[in-house]
């Protein structure tokens, strides 16, 4: 009966050390923005395997989930399905649970991945969390400019990003100017931030040219009022099919069933090794 408990112990120890492993992610969260103004539609790859087809500028996919590690990401034309020389092509680390935005940048000719680090962390009740990220090959430093607060964003330059800023959500008067003036480069009326959300601004396309300079905002994540736990901007899923994650606290539930019922045949078990030592006591 000693060596039963012993093992039933060491099971249950076991299941919750099991479980508990599972809760520690593994994956990483990539989404990919086209911010080349005259590059074509393309395709990316993962590591030889196509991820994500046809991805025209200005277009931003959702989260998907990565394994953590090394891994090559590399950027095709749409029309070349895959052959030929790639137009870009990056070799990234990516950590188990970190969110990432690889941007392809520059114009075609020097095209290139801008790797940046999410930071998809709830705002404070009230508010919103934007970044700005400067995506504008041909656009000098800029300021960001919001009305009533002032630079708020003060001398970004190409492939810049700023901190995030946690602001009131509210709807603002923006304005991208030269740096250091008050010339206006790009005007963002009536930019509304909702409570919960956490935004990133980039600033794409050309300052003298075609697409014009304009202002891609995206939603980064989406946080239920008051809540603690995010819920994604879209359902991150396993390269390349997509697919969905288990909510954040499934883990914790299936470890406290595990525990419960091994638990539960842990007591039975000594209950009724407990009734056989009385019967084989009284025969005696």
């Amino acid at each position: 009966m000693k060596r039963l408990a012993i093992g039933l112990v060491a099971a249950m120890v076991g299941a919750i050390a099991l479980v508990s492993g599972a809760s520690a992610g593994s994956d990483a969260n990539v989404r990919v923005l086209h911010a080349s103004p005259d590059a074509p539609a393309v395709d990316v790859f993962v590591d030889g395997s196509e991820a994500i087809s046809d991805l025209a500028f200005n277009d931003i996919t959702d989260y998907v989930a990565l394994p953590a590690g090394a891994h090559t990401i590399q950027v095709f034309p749409a029309s070349a399905d895959g052959t030929g020389d790639p137009v870009m092509e990056a070799d990234v680390t990516l950590t188990a649970d970190t969110d990432y935005t690889i941007a392809a940048v520059g114009l075609l000719a020097d095209i290139e991945p801008l790797v940046l680090v999410d930071d998809n962390t709830a705002p404070a009740a009230g508010e919103a969390n934007l970044r700005f990220v400067h995506a504008s090959p041909d656009a000098p430093a800029v300021d960001i400019y919001a009305d009533g607060a002032g630079v708020v964003v003060p001398n970004a330059s190409f492939k810049d990003a700023s901190g995030y800023l946690n602001l009131a959500a509210d709807t603002y008067n923006l304005e991208v100017r030269a740096a250091g003036t008050e010339t206006v480069a790009l005007d963002l009326p009536g930019v509304t931030l909702e409570d919960g959300k956490v935004y990133t601004a980039f600033a794409v396309g050309l300052l003298e040219g075609d697409p014009a300079l304009n202002a891609k905002l995206a939603v980064d994540a989406t946080f239920e009022v008051a809540a603690a736990q995010a819920t994604p901007a879209a359902d991150a899923g396993a390269l390349p099919a997509g697919g969905g994650a288990p909510p954040a606290d499934s883990n914790g539930v299936s470890l406290w069933l595990i525990a419960i019922g091994a638990a539960a045949v842990f007591f039975a078990v000594m209950a009724g090794a407990a009734r056989l030592a009385t019967q084989r006591n009284r025969r005696s």
